[in-house]
């Protein structure tokens, strides 16, 4: 990946251990599915990609943004050089590194138990990187104590999210920035294979209720590129039920294709916020 200095920025290490990927043929329940479908009171959306399978997640986090679109965008609207990062939802730490290289402070917050024992072992001897167990709703550090919280592909994915949203305002200090990146719904090929699987989600609402909540749209695309086809094939089978993952598959030839995003941020006020 490039960052927006232009200079070159590798991938993070990967975990100990050789990564296994094995397909998936049996049906898939599609991360947003699982969080749609989390509609008694929790703290945490179910992530059955990630939960289920992280050998075949790491694979895919270090198949995307191969050319740094989106590190780009986020570096253009909030850069995080020297000051306090919070990365909510942040799995099992796979883009902890990245911010640590040029951040004060990197914290990772995760509530899933298996995947904070992960992060903390892919940030053991980074000494600015941590990570500590909590929700989105309510996260363990204290008041204006960052600079940008950033959240991918984890809890905000529109109405239902203004817990969180109350939380990371909480976190970040005056002039601070929240950013949140996702999936784009609209952009071809991978949007539409998300609304298949997801029939309740409209990517219209998503949008006009961050644009209500205040935050600045950019839509960016990112090449994911896979060494193998067997990557390829496994990342799209543990992200898609069984039907839309061979569809996704029959129409992706070769071993890399370009995915939409949204980054939405909104920056905390400054001064007196009048009624």
């Amino acid at each position: 990946m490039r960052g927006s200095s232009g200079r070159s920025t590798p991938l993070p290490p990967a975990l100990p251990g050789k990564i296994t990927v094995r397909l998936y043929s049996r049906p898939v329940k599609g991360f947003v599915r699982a969080a749609l479908s989390a509609v008694r009171p929790t703290d945490v959306l179910p992530s059955p990609n990630i939960w289920n399978w992280p050998e075949v997640y790491e694979v895919e986090n270090r198949a995307q943004d191969v050319d740094g679109a989106i590190w780009r965008a986020l570096r253009e609207a909030c850069d995080w050089t020297g000051r306090d990062v919070v990365d909510v939802g942040c799995g099992d730490g796979f883009h902890l590194p990245v911010f640590a290289r040029d951040a004060a402070r990197v914290t990772g917050v995760e509530p899933h138990p298996p995947l904070v024992r992960r992060a903390r072992t892919r940030v053991d001897g980074l000494p600015n990187a941590s990570v500590v167990a909590g929700p989105a709703q309510r996260l363990p550090l204290p008041d204006g104590s960052a600079d940008l919280v950033h959240a991918r592909t984890a809890y905000f994915f529109g109405p239902g999210c203004e817990p969180g949203l109350r939380e990371a305002d909480r976190v970040l200090r005056p002039g601070g920035t929240l950013a949140i990146v996702d999936l784009d719904g609209t952009a071809e090929p991978y949007g539409p294979w998300l609304c298949a699987d997801e029939p309740r989600y409209d990517p219209a609402d998503v949008e006009r209720f961050f644009a209500a909540q205040g935050f600045a749209l950019r839509r960016v695309r990112a090449l994911w590129r896979f060494e193998t086809r067997e990557d390829l094939e496994a990342v799209l089978r543990i992200e898609f039920s069984a039907e839309v993952a061979e569809r996704a598959v029959a129409r992706t030839p070769g071993l890399s294709f370009e995915v939409g995003y949204r980054v939405h941020t909104r920056r905390k006020p400054c001064g007196l916020v009048l009624p």
